[in-house]
């Protein structure tokens, strides 16, 4: 039975555009996809007081709107939807782990503190093992294809580039995994960003042309073995000495999707998302998938 995806929604513009960006993804993967909005406040049961009744109104309303719109929109979609009585994050988290991916909102961009800092969506996808795409409320089916006219015969544009961040001194099949097949799902390239940092007190834009070869020959190591699997997506590999965050945000400016790792750490460390995944949900502006890895 395939997994569906599912994206939370809360009737925010940034929900709405994950909505759209999970049922176009949806479609792309042959999935069912699965609405789901979560309050921990609304009752169990209906009351007889119309004031205690109007969260359970709101909420069933957000969602019948939804699936509305995207019955609309994407006829040949199968839909479902669902109103639970949990906190939110309790709720996405558990959801998450029957799902191919999560889908959700990012109403980040820029500003001093930004983000999601202590939200929701942060907090869920800390917590996650499941993938996460944090989608922006400007994100559109156009966003992801390139500003050309000459498509191909259907008339339709080209995506852009999918971009992943790689690390390949750690494990990092399942980030790759989910990069390659996006690509591959789009007919989109996919460009593999590794930033490396010499020893000692040289720092970014030093020259060291043996940490350059070394990290060459690092990604073109572990890249190899991905060309056999999928022989269609055309790989451009970008190796450069800096800050990893850095050169992510300026490499995505222009992609359809961003891809990046997050290590699930042990308990005993409490759940976080890392500082190279906090920045570009910070400043990217394409969608975001977050991948957990060992």
């Amino acid at each position: 039975m395939l997994r569906p995806v599912v994206v939370g929604l809360d009737g925010s513009r940034e929900s709405l555009a994950a909505a759209d960006w999970a049922a176009r993804e949806a479609l792309r993967r042959g999935a069912p996809l699965r609405l789901v909005h979560a309050w921990e406040a609304m009752p169990a049961e209906p009351s007889t007081l119309p004031e205690l009744d109007a969260p359970r109104y709101w909420a069933r309303r957000i969602l019948r709107e939804a699936v509305d719109r995207l019955d609309e929109r994407y006829p040949r979609l199968y839909l479902s939807s669902e109103q639970l009585s949990l906190p939110p994050v309790e709720a996405l988290v558990a959801a998450a782990e029957e799902a191919e991916l999560l889908v959700l909102g990012n109403r980040a961009l820029g500003g001093v503190g930004g983000f999601l800092a202590g939200s929701v969506a942060l907090a869920t996808v800390a917590r996650l093992t499941r993938p996460a795409v944090l989608v922006r409320a400007d994100e559109t089916s156009g966003s992801a294809r390139e500003a050309v006219t000459d498509g191909d015969a259907t008339g339709r544009r080209p995506h852009r580039e999918v971009v992943v961040g790689l690390d390949p001194d750690h494990r990092c099949t399942d980030v790759l995994a989910f990069a390659f097949e996006s690509a591959a799902l789009r007919s989109a390239p996919l460009r593999v960003v590794h930033a490396w940092r010499p020893p000692g007190a040289l720092g970014p834009g030093a020259e060291d042309l043996t940490g350059q070869e070394d990290a060459e020959q690092a990604v073109a190591s572990t890249l190899k073995r991905w060309g056999d699997r999928f022989p269609g997506v055309e790989v451009l590999a970008q190796v450069r000495n800096g800050r990893p965050a850095d050169l992510l945000m300026h490499t995505a400016r222009d992609a359809c999707l961003l891809v990046v790792g997050r290590r699930i750490r042990p308990a005993r460390l409490g759940a976080h998302t890392g500082p190279v995944t906090h920045a570009v949900l910070h400043h990217v502006p394409c969608p975001v998938a977050v991948v957990p890895h060992e």
